[in-house]
């Protein structure tokens, strides 16, 4: 397998909250999670990961499912590299397209369902294949429509109450100290009396709610706001410094290690 086999394609979406992903690559990618809900198609090859959802190993052929907020990562399997195609909605898209809940969730990581997979093959050709205007616009819209409205119809489920005993009103506020300035966060020591916890207890705890301890969160609340900055036009340099990024060096390499692709890629993307 090569290593350094590597190409990403991201499509903005014919509806607002909506984008795809297209990747063919050798590399593995770190701990992160996207903002929406994703669901796709594995083409060529194997992939396993980590997730909330238990330990995913998926082939050619399977659906592959995240849900909003999920921290999964990725590595290939075997001696090739993996090739998939994926959609990424917001939660409000989802709720429209499907006719839900904003507070749905989809069940398993990796599906087996031949109608999704050909309802999502659509998907990606009415959006390479069909024309501008408002009738192109419509198709893929449509599209889209079906496949949301399918998946959630066979594989979606509300979000459980939760009653797992963490003090989610303290973790609230470090959480929200966390996101007062991006830029110069506050230590760990002021985040645990805001929580009433120790030390360790936050980072436990944090961990357990969110996924990932209290500033490998906050990275991704960063990529996740810099996305949004980039895609809204602004310069990459200008939209690392605003996310508490050193320079844009420093968010290029942070963006491809959580996305597969770069800031430069992705602000092309929303230029079209």
């Amino acid at each position: 397998m090569n290593p350094d086999i590597h190409h990403v394609q991201v499509l903005p979406g014919p509806v607002a909250g909506v984008h795809a992903v297209l990747t063919h690559s050798a590399r593995g990618f770190g701990r992160h999670w996207h903002d929406g809900f994703g669901f796709g198609v594995m083409d060529e090859g194997a992939h396993r990961s980590a997730s909330g959802r238990g330990p995913v190993l998926v082939s050619a052929g399977q659906v592959i499912t995240t849900n909003p907020g999920e921290v999964h990562d990725g590595l290939p399997l075997g001696e090739r590299a993996r090739r998939w195609r994926m959609l990424h909605v917001s939660p409000e898209a989802m709720a429209a397209l499907a006719d839900g809940r904003p507070d749905q969730e989809i069940t398993r990581p990796v599906l087996d369902d031949p109608l999704l997979r050909a309802t999502i093959d659509r998907v990606f050709r009415c959006w390479t294949t069909q024309g501008t205007g408002a009738d192109g616009e419509g198709r893929r819209a449509e599209a889209l429509t079906d496949a949301c409205g399918l998946l959630m119809r066979r594989h979606g489920n509300h979000r459980p109450t939760d009653a797992d005993g963490i003090d989610h009103a303290g973790l609230r506020r470090a959480r929200e100290r966390l996101l007062d300035d991006l830029e110069q966060p506050p230590g760990l020591d002021e985040l645990a009396r805001l929580a009433g916890l120790s030390r360790f207890q936050l980072v436990r705890h944090f961990a357990r709610a969110h996924g990932l301890p209290p500033f490998a969160w906050l990275q991704q609340q960063r990529l996740g706001r810099a996305r949004a900055l980039i895609a809204g036009g602004m310069a990459l340099s200008e939209a690392a410094l605003a996310c508490g990024f050193a320079d844009q060096s420093h968010l290029h390499r942070h963006f491809l290690r959580s996305f597969g692709f770069t800031p430069g890629a992705w602000r092309q993307a929303w230029l079209q």
